[in-house]
């Protein structure tokens, strides 16, 4: 009897709650995405970014909880004992779907998913042209949060008078395009940048109708004290954060991604490689995975065009008569190994040195000191020459 009253009492402390229809644990501290992100339960979300402060702020994450006076969003409300959750109810759908109509009418998103007036989408596309200078669709065209949600729940902003964005394009710096007519003020990027990487660069700025993201006194990138990481860019979950190099040059099924750890220092960030017929395009970090949890630095991020840069040597040169001439690889290889030999056996081992670089792989890396170390019996291995 003992036993089966223990079993009882831990049971009735269990911390369990009902969604559509199941019931699931939950730890004290859990959010309601928390619980049906961890089940396999799809809540959407526009404004969420994992490991920050949830603010509930789009409200796309609402969801209908028995006995509330309202939906409530999913990102910012606790778990509680007994609660009763919908999570695609009719009430919630509806909600979804005007809040995304609201957003779509609202600025510059002509990912095709606005309306299907022939005479409105034409007049509409024609003033987006002139705003973005291009007469293509959208940059994240097929990379977009807004638009994946806009086709699962079959909504356009049809029907409402468009919101105009007062502020142009800003695209005075070397890395990132501002497209302030494309942002749906999620607030994504400010928690990125103030939360995650601690930059504190920029903020919310303004009221009403003219909110809008800035950088301090509201100066274009360049003049502020933004390190250019890019972890804003890869927070925006819509077109309004775009790499320069990419913007409407690069779509996201043209690219295979390759994970690969970044070489510019020690850390091991974790990064994918977006590679379009033998050539990196763009560099993104790898979320969920340590150290770096889908975290850049400016390097790590924007400093990848060596790679394919038309200065880089691509056959081997040996000096003749003062000057540099093309050679075989063998011909190199045989140059170079006679060089090594005869300075390891008239000067010893200690009189060379191996310069490796952090522009490449630490596989090679390991290669290059492992060569040193074993061939050459040296232990002077360094990435940089020191004057």
């Amino acid at each position: 009897m003992r036993g089966s009253s223990e079993k009882g009492k831990t049971m009735a402390d269990q911390n369990l709650l009902v969604m559509n229809g199941n019931e699931f644990a939950f730890e004290a501290g859990e959010t309601i995405l928390d619980v049906a992100s961890r089940n396999s339960i799809d809540i959407p979300t526009l404004c969420h970014l994992k490991g920050t402060t949830p603010t509930g702020a789009c409200r796309i994450c609402v969801v209908e909880v028995e006995g509330a006076r309202t939906l409530l969003p999913a990102c910012a409300t606790p778990a509680g004992k007994n609660m009763v959750i919908q999570t695609e109810s009719p009430k919630v759908v509806e909600a979804r779907r005007t809040i995304l109509k609201l957003l779509l009418a609202s600025g510059n998103h002509n990912c095709a998913a606005r309306g299907s007036d022939e005479q409105d989408w034409t007049e509409f596309q024609l003033a987006v042209e002139k705003d973005d200078r291009s007469d293509q669709l959208c940059p994240v065209w097929g990379d977009c949060r807004l638009q994946d949600l806009a086709y699962r729940y079959q909504v356009t902003g049809e029907g409402l008078p468009g919101t105009v964005i007062p502020y142009p394009l800003e695209d005075v710096n070397p890395f990132i395009v501002r497209d302030f007519s494309r942002c749906i003020l999620c607030g994504r990027c400010v928690q990125a940048c103030n939360e995650v990487q601690v930059n504190k660069a920029i903020s919310f700025g303004f009221r009403g109708s003219e909110t809008k993201i800035i950088a301090a006194g509201d100066k274009p990138l360049k003049d502020s004290d933004c390190v250019f990481c890019g972890e804003c860019v890869q927070a925006c979950p819509v077109g309004a954060l775009v790499e320069k190099s990419v913007r409407y040059e690069v779509r996201p099924w043209e690219t295979e991604r390759v994970r690969t750890t970044c070489t510019y220092c020690g850390v091991g960030c974790q990064l994918y490689l977006h590679v379009r017929d033998n050539r990196v395009v763009k560099v993104t970090g790898v979320e969920d995975a340590a150290p770096n949890y889908g975290s850049l630095c400016v390097k790590g991020r924007f400093g990848y065009n060596f790679i394919s840069s038309p200065d880089r040597l691509t056959q081997p040169l040996i000096k003749k008569n003062g000057e540099f001439q093309e050679a075989s690889w063998d011909e190199a290889l045989d140059f170079v190994a006679g060089k090594l030999t005869a300075l390891k056996e008239n000067h010893g081992p200690e009189s060379i040195g191996l310069l490796t670089s952090a522009r490449i792989s630490n596989e090679e890396n390991y290669v290059a000191q492992k060569f040193a170390r074993a061939v050459l019996k040296t232990n002077n291995v360094d990435h940089c020459a020191r004057l």
